[in-house]
């Protein structure tokens, strides 16, 4: 009998959504570990925001580069393979990274610990549509994306508070200690592929055409979102925790990184988008969590700490939203080449965090918050337009 896909509440299906999960955690907590640290690491190596904003932005470069190679590796050598090997190595490139004796090697390491961590979003969903009932596709990414949710969340968080006492490397080092404590879990709780049939032969031809079938139509309208969406989002926490430690908050390192709470809202939006996706369509959900995301930055422009914190909480939930749409969009369109499609989503995405993560610091600098607002806003009117364009390809998209 075929293998259709592993069902809802089965315990396959619930370990497979577990795995997951702790690999969503155990991603995105150390590629995002040093976010709730620049301005720790600004001061303790005298550099400026922007050039310490590079210290998440070669990470995320290192990722956005090797996502693509990562994907070709797991048609011949399958998924979970890939993503075991991408979360044990990233592990150990993390605790290295603690040593760093400049800031030129601890960005130098942090593009490798991309590279690395790169085999996870690189291969997770379609990890996930090889493996799960097509009806559960939906439910099952925006869990996978609730994990990198609370990971991001945990990363930062931890991160921070034990940097306060004992500085950032103790920081980075917490964070790598509890990604291997989530990286077992995963090796522990992933089901065996059943679903997955490795393509043994590849030449540059057919790699190629896998990635040109990838990027046909609306694939590429997909992508943008990634692109502006994630650029805009990165720069925004980049960013905030300086304005927030600056006069007339002047708050504390540590208690400034408790803005990365605002991530629960995404945690909750990313698996609720779902319910929203079945009822009204990708498209409507995708423009709807676009504006609810706009609305929340414009709160941001506030003086008021309390309305400020309100702002990201629904700036981030319709993020996250947004990016559960989109990225569980990616495989279901592209049903001949998902490994390459997802890579390619991944590299847009990443690309956007690593360059606009870093660009949008410079208009920072000269003109403050309000120059931030202004270039993310600019970019979520954009990704609002192509999103509108993207249900004219195809009239099965037209809801």
């Amino acid at each position: 009998m075929a293998f259709t896909g592993l069902e809802p509440n089965t315990p396959a299906y619930r370990g497979m959504l577990l795995a997951l999960f702790a690999g969503g955690v155990a991603t995105f907590s150390q590629l995002y570990a040093v976010q709730g640290l620049l301005p720790v690491i600004a001061s303790y190596f005298e550099i400026t925001s922007s050039r310490t904003a590079l210290a998440v932005s070669s990470a995320t470069l290192g990722l956005a580069l090797a996502v693509t190679p990562w994907a070709i590796i797991s048609d011949r050598v399958g998924r979970r393979k890939v993503i075991s090997i991408a979360l044990v190595s990233s592990v150990a490139l993390g605790m290295l990274s603690c040593l760093a004796p400049s800031f030129e090697f601890l960005v130098a390491i942090r593009f490798f610990e991309g590279i690395a961590l790169a085999g996870v979003p690189g291969s997770a969903l379609a990890f996930l549509v090889d493996e799960v009932n097509p009806r559960a596709v939906a439910v099952a990414s925006g869990t996978y994306i609730s994990g990198t949710t609370l990971g991001g969340l945990a990363g930062r968080l931890v991160a921070s508070f034990v940097a306060d006492p004992a500085g950032w490397r103790w920081g980075i080092a917490a964070v790598s200690i509890m990604a291997g404590l989530a990286t077992l879990f995963f090796l522990l709780k992933a089901p065996s592929a059943q679903g997955f049939a490795p393509i043994r032969h590849q030449n540059l031809g057919s790699i190629a055409k896998k990635f040109a079938q990838a990027l046909r139509g609306r694939m590429a309208l997909v992508y943008a979102q990634g692109f502006l969406l994630m650029g805009g989002f990165v720069a925004v926490y980049n960013y905030l925790a300086f304005r927030l430690e600056a006069p007339p908050y002047l708050i504390p390192a540590s208690w400034a990184a408790l803005v990365f709470l605002a991530y629960l809202s995404g945690t909750y939006t990313s698996v609720a988008s779902s319910k929203l996706v079945a009822r009204a369509g990708r498209r409507n959900t995708l423009r709807l969590s676009i504006l609810l995301s706009a609305f929340g930055l414009l709160l941001t422009l506030a003086g008021n700490l309390v309305v400020i914190i309100a702002g990201l909480l629904i700036f981030t939930a319709g993020f996250f939203a947004a990016h559960a749409v989109a990225s569980g969009w990616v495989p279901v369109l592209a049903t001949g080449a998902r490994a390459q499609a997802s890579s390619l989503y991944n590299l847009f995405y990443y690309v956007g965090s690593s360059l606009l993560g870093w660009l949008i610091g410079i208009p920072f600098l000269h003109y403050g918050w309000a120059s931030v607002v202004l270039c993310v806003g600019a970019l979520q009117a954009v990704a609002l337009i192509l999103a509108s364009l993207l249900s004219r390809t195809d009239p099965s998209l037209r809801r």
